[in-house]
This record gives structure tokens, C-alpha cells and sequence, in this order.
């Protein structure tokens, strides 16, 4: 049995593969939230031990574990991990996006 489908790469970022808006903050939202989880397995730390300790409720621990991080900002990300112990490293390359560039207006 053969069954015919396409390999497709992906770009790295989903949201942008998805061509969903605002991809770039979108996956740099979901990053943080992947590290912050990261470190609460890592202190292997509830959502209440975690509250506990760093004074951010535990509903928004719980919030971060669903991956439903619609109500947070990447500051509000940043400092929740700055809680944990956690420093963030930031590292920005800009280039022009080849699907939705902005034309250039010609000099005369």
C-alpha cells in the first residue's frame, strides 16, 4: 500500500506556517511559556508551591501549563521566569519578510 503525501518544511515558526498574525510574538510567547515550564519540572514545582514562592498567582501557572497564554505579555513571561530564577537572553535579527514586502519608492 502506497500512500501519496507531500514532505513540507516547515519555517520554524507554526504561527507563521499558519500564516496566523502577529507569528513572530506569537512564538516568541510561546518560547517563554515552554521555559517556564520547563523550569517548574525542572524545582519540580506545583502551580500553588510555585505561587508560594514567586508571588504570581497560581492560576496563571496554571494558565502557562494549558498553553493558554493569550493573556500574557512577553514582558509579563519575562518576569515570571525572572522569578524562577531564570535570565533571559535576547538575541534580534531583523531582515525583510519575502512574502509581504513593502515596496520601496523609486527616487526621481
Amino acid at each position: 500500500m502506497s500512500d501519496d503525501f507531500e514532505l513540507v518544511h516547515g519555517s520554524g515558526n507554526v504561527f507563521r506556517d499558519f500564516d496566523m498574525p502577529n507569528s513572530d510574538l506569537e512564538q516568541l510567547r510561546a518560547i517563554l511559556a515552554a521555559q517556564i515550564v520547563k523550569a517548574l519540572d525542572r524545582k519540580h514545582l506545583t502551580v500553588r508551591k510555585a505561587a508560594e514562592l514567586t508571588g504570581i498567582a497560581a492560576a496563571d501557572f496554571s494558565r502557562i501549563r494549558n498553553a493558554n497564554i493569550g493573556r500574557f505579555t512577553v514582558d509579563r513571561l519575562m518576569t515570571v521566569l525572572g522569578r524562577l530564577d531564570q535570565r533571559v537572553d535576547v538575541n534580534v535579527k531583523v531582515r525583510p519578510n519575502v512574502k509581504r514586502a513593502i515596496p520601496v519608492p523609486s527616487h526621481r
